[in-house]
């Protein structure tokens, strides 16, 4: 290891100035000049912000007796100054993370050895795609191993089974491969935004089949008295924070059975990320009955939370995509990310990409077992981004019909 840099532990986001964090985390005078492709690029992910992290952790989203113990690993130079870093947890389960490992943990179980704890690289319960290595812009060029290095010291130190990198970039997914992490895929579904001047103009791409379908459902969705606000900044009050928290307190509790984020983590980032969140919210005769929490960065809209207390035709698609896709393109996003699985959205003209994750697994038996898998995995997820392209809403030649990888 560099004797210029050094590996320090943090047990909590209020152990590290929040400047030096993010001006790793997002190094906006090193990105987007990098990647050419707008539906690809990241100049600004509020996930990783210090402010996220910090909310999950001073709400007691995570910590406790959640599973998620904070334990990120930095790398600073001489002066104490942070020059790279990784959020990072100690798991003691396998929830939360929405790249599934169950298998494995059972297979470690069957062998008598212990799968938990392990070491997870990620956002909690955020399957979105995000820089995990966080480094500087100006940082040592030693920065990126010596991250990844401090990583496996840790792993070792705490006696984790693992390490487990999930939803970075393609390009940190290669950079880790190349170390010698196991690479997985998986698959999500994104609106592209073409460059439409307004949603009509996005309508028009599509089949006509599917242009009439989406346009019944917005219209019987908005039935009954039905209205859509959109909310950002100082116009999200602590009333909407209420009223957006029991829509996700009931849904998730129906659906999940254990909402992870408290009521306190809403307080939290209305306070300070609030010009970052768009609060989409549903109300019918003068009462608000459901809403979506999305989140603003440069080049993407960020669709996260979505709950209700009644039920409507048709009001999930309008409140979680069809307002983000308007919002999209108003704001000249590139994208909308609509979080994890979801074939239905394909019709809705979201499209199929890649997503990634990596795994450093030390035993080299289950490595060796864990990498065959893997190799399957990949060409089975290769094989429905190809269907998931035939099967894409477009008209015929239409560029929006292209794949985007």
């Amino acid at each position: 290891m560099p004797s210029s840099l050094s590996v320090r532990i943090a047990q909590s986001l209020a152990q590290i100035d929040p400047a030096q964090w993010d001006a790793c985390a997002n190094p906006t005078a090193s990105l987007g000049a990098e990647i050419e492709d707008p539906a690809q690029r990241e100049r600004f992910n509020p996930f990783i912000t210090h402010a996220f992290l910090h909310a999950l952790e001073v709400s007691k989203s995570v910590g406790g007796r959640s599973g998620w113990t904070p334990t990120h690993v930095l790398v600073e130079n001489k002066a104490g100054r942070l020059m790279a870093a990784a959020p990072c947890y100690v798991k003691a389960h396998s929830m939360g993370e929405y790249v599934f490992d169950h298998a494995w943990a059972e297979a470690y179980e069957r062998a008598g050895l212990d799968y938990y704890p392990k070491l997870q690289v990620s956002v909690p319960f955020t399957p979105v795609t995000g820089r995990r290595l966080l480094v500087a812009a100006d940082a040592d060029p030693m920065a990126r191993d010596t991250l990844i290095a401090g990583l496996r010291a840790w792993r070792a130190k705490i006696e984790a089974s693992s390490i487990h990198v999930t939803f970075p970039p393609k390009g940190e997914w290669e950079t880790l491969g190349a170390a010698g992490f196991l690479e997985r895929t998986g698959q999500q579904f994104h609106f592209i935004n073409e460059g439409y001047a307004d949603f009509d103009a996005f309508l028009a791409t599509l089949a006509s089949r599917k242009r009439k379908m989406i346009k019944r459902e917005r219209r019987d969705a908005l039935s009954d008295g039905m209205s859509v606000e959109q909310l950002t900044g100082d116009a999200i009050t602590p009333a909407h924070w209420d009223a957006f928290y029991a829509f996700y307190i009931d849904t998730g509790s129906r659906k999940w059975g254990r909402p992870y984020l408290t009521r306190e983590f809403f307080t939290q980032i209305g306070e300070t990320l609030a010009e970052r969140i768009l609060l989409v919210m549903a109300k019918r005769e003068g009462r608000y009955i459901a809403g979506a929490i999305n989140f603003i960065g440069d080049d993407a809209l960020y669709g996260r939370n979505w709950g209700a207390v009644e039920d409507h035709p048709f009001l999930h698609f309008e409140v979680c995509y069809y307002q983000a896709i308007e919002f999209a393109i108003g704001r000249g996003l590139a994208r909308v990310e609509a979080g994890a699985q979801g074939e239905h959205k394909l019709a809705r003209g979201y499209r199929a990409v890649p997503t990634f994750s990596a795994h450093d697994i030390p035993d080299k038996r289950f490595a060796r077992a864990i990498e065959d898998y893997l190799e399957r995995e990949r060409a089975a997820v290769d094989e429905a981004l190809e269907e998931y392209g035939e099967m894409a809403p477009f008209k015929k030649g239409s560029t929006s019909g292209m794949e985007t990888t």
